[in-house]
């Protein structure tokens, strides 16, 4: 595995875990430690950023990053508020981590968030028809993943909720996204903790985790941004499946932060104004816009 220490620390300090300040250019709520569903590891928790006022609001899943084998909910709680801010409740989750949980756990908990907001919509002031995604790195290759898929892909996983709450997106935002695993080399095995093996080993696994795999015209728009200088996660990603995205019609965007690397990427306030204002004018209606 990585070893993404200082990552997450840049992480923990800039989006507002324990060390963070709050975000705050409008009034919101915030309830801590809602436990969205139940697995045999033990529960899976969530924090909401809501909105004052009677509602409903559009809602944001937010997805942390952490290579899929680290990070919490925390990590991207300053941009939750930020969302918040802008009218949006903003649900970040945390989710079963590799190497104990492999794929797809991470991203059948995803779907399972996505569900309980369907489900607890009145409850959360959250309007089920509007609900976008956020995430960076590994999390928004989950946000990424939950906006190509649906229940034909095989990625469902067993639902505590009724099977007919659909896990769609309207839009979906995130930077330092990793989009496509088919292209890696065979025996690579700096995923085998996540994925099970290498490429040769586990080929279709690589797929499945892959959202460029899943490009259809119906996806939802979607903006990335990315570090010019990330070694990490090459730029080529990212720029490639929005490519996959114009040619099947799908409105794609991308902001290349100058001279970022993967970390200083995610810390860029011009590319966070940007995926806020992207979601907000996606999943706002006219009247709720200034």
């Amino acid at each position: 595995m990585p070893n993404l220490s200082i990552y997450t620390l840049f992480f923990a300090l800039f989006f507002g875990g324990a060390s963070g300040q709050p975000v705050r250019a409008g009034e919101f709520d915030s309830h801590f430690g809602q436990t969205y569903v139940q697995r045999d590891s033990g529960p899976l928790k969530a924090d909401l950023y809501v909105p004052e006022g009677e509602g409903p609001f559009p809602g944001v899943l937010v997805v942390h990053g952490g290579a899929w084998y680290m990070g919490t909910r925390a990590q991207l709680s300053g941009f939750a508020q930020l969302l918040a801010a802008r009218g949006l409740t903003a649900v970040a989750i945390s989710y079963r981590l590799a190497p104990t949980h492999k794929f797809p756990a991470q991203i059948e908990d995803c779907k399972e968030a996505v569900r309980w907001m369907r489900k607890n919509a009145e409850r959360l002031k959250i309007d089920p028809q509007r609900i976008g995604g956020f995430g960076y790195s590994a999390g928004a290759q989950l946000a990424a993943l939950l906006g190509t898929t649906d229940a034909k892909d095989g990625l469902e996983g067993n639902s505590t909720y009724q099977e007919f709450l659909s896990t769609r997106l309207l839009a979906v935002a995130g930077g330092g996204a990793p989009c496509d695993f088919r292209t890696l080399p065979l025996d690579l095995r700096m995923l085998s903790f996540w994925l099970g093996g290498t490429r040769r080993q586990q080929g279709d696994t690589y797929r499945l985790a892959s959202p460029a795999a899943f490009v259809t015209p119906d996806d939802p728009p979607m903006f990335f941004f990315h570090g010019e200088n990330d070694k990490l996660v090459p730029i080529k990603s990212p720029t490639a499946m929005c490519r996959q995205l114009s040619d099947a019609g799908v409105s794609a965007e991308m902001y290349v932060v100058p001279n970022a690397d993967h970390v200083f990427a995610a810390m860029n306030r011009t590319a966070l104004e940007k995926c806020a204002t992207f979601l907000a004018d996606k999943l706002h209606t006219p009247e709720e816009k200034p």
